[in-house]
C-alpha cells in the first residue's frame, strides 16, 4: 500500500513509529506519509496562478522569476528517496518528480548573478512564510530536487503544491513546502532556534544547540498529535 494517503484518511493507529533495519540513527519507520508542519493548526496556503519561483539577490539590478516553462525546459527527472523527519519518523521510497536544483542553478540562476557577487548561502521561503537556510554546497547536492509530483501524481496542498524543495539527505524541515522564493546570500543568515544549518541525517544534526540524543524522546512524543492536527487543518484544501 502506498505511504501517501488522501487528506483525512490517516488514523492514530497509522502513526505508530516502529524500529526497522537500515534506518538512520534515531529514526523509526511509518507506513504512511502524513502532512507535518511546525504549526499544525495552520492550513496550507491558497496559491493562485501557475507555478513561479522568485530569485532574490541574484544581481545588483533586479530580482527575477522562473516560471514552469523555464523549469520544465531543463528536463524532468524522477528521484526515489526516503524521507526523514527531525521528530524521528521516516517514510521509505517516495518518488519525487521535477527538476534537479543543481541544474536550475547552473542553467537559470548562476548566469544571471551580477559581476563580483557570489552566493554562499541560500534562504528558501515558502508561500506560507516558512523559511530555512542552506549552505550553497548542501542545496546543490545531486539528490536535491524542485518537485511538482509525488509518486506519479501532482503534488497536493498537503505535501507542498505547487512546488516543493526536497533535500533527502537533510531532515524534513529543510524540504520547504509551497516554495516561492530563493534568497541568495553572501553572509550566513540567522537560523531558527531549533534549526541546524546543515541538518544532515547521517550525522544526526537535529538541533542547533542540543545533542541529538536529548531531543529524540520529546520529538517522538509529538509525532501523532502533530500529524493528526496537520492533516485535519488541511481537509478541504484544494491541490
Amino acid at each position: 500500500m502506498s505511504a501517501v494517503r488522501r487528506a483525512g484518511r490517516i488514523r492514530w493507529a497509522d502513526l505508530r513509529p516502529r524500529r526497522a533495519p537500515g534506518l538512520p540513527p534515531g529514526q523509526r519507520l511509518l507506513g504512511v506519509y502524513p502532512r507535518f508542519a511546525d504549526n499544525p493548526l495552520k492550513p496550507p496556503p491558497v496559491i493562485e496562478g501557475s507555478l513561479s519561483l522568485l530569485i532574490r539577490g541574484a544581481s545588483d539590478v533586479d530580482d527575477f522569476s522562473l516560471d514552469v516553462d523555464d523549469l520544465a525546459a531543463i528536463g524532468d527527472i524522477e528521484r526515489d528517496a526516503d524521507f526523514h523527519c527531525v521528530t524521528t519518523w521516516s517514510v521509505r521510497s517516495l518518488r519525487w518528480g521535477g527538476v534537479a536544483m543543481a541544474d536550475v542553478w547552473r542553467t537559470l540562476i548562476e548566469p544571471r548573478i551580477g559581476d563580483g557577487r557570489t552566493a554562499t548561502f541560500v534562504r528558501a521561503v515558502g508561500a506560507d512564510r516558512y523559511n530555512v537556510a542552506f549552505t550553497l554546497e548542501d542545496l546543490l547536492e545531486p539528490e536535491v530536487i524542485l518537485a511538482w509530483t509525488l509518486n506519479g501524481e501532482p503534488l497536493d496542498a498537503r505535501h507542498g503544491a505547487p512546488i516543493r524543495l526536497v533535500s533527502p539527505s537533510q531532515y524534513g524541515y529543510k524540504s520547504v513546502k509551497h516554495l516561492s522564493t530563493l534568497e541568495l546570500l553572501h553572509d550566513q543568515p540567522r537560523i531558527g532556534s531549533k534549526e541546524h544549518l546543515r541538518a544532515r541525517v547521517h550525522l544526526e544534526e537535529r538541533h542547533s544547540r542540543l545533542p541529538a540524543r536529548l531531543v529524540r524522546v520529546p520529538y517522538r512524543s509529538v509525532i501523532r498529535i502533530t500529524a493528526l492536527l496537520a492533516e485535519r487543518s488541511a481537509r478541504g484544501t484544494t491541490p
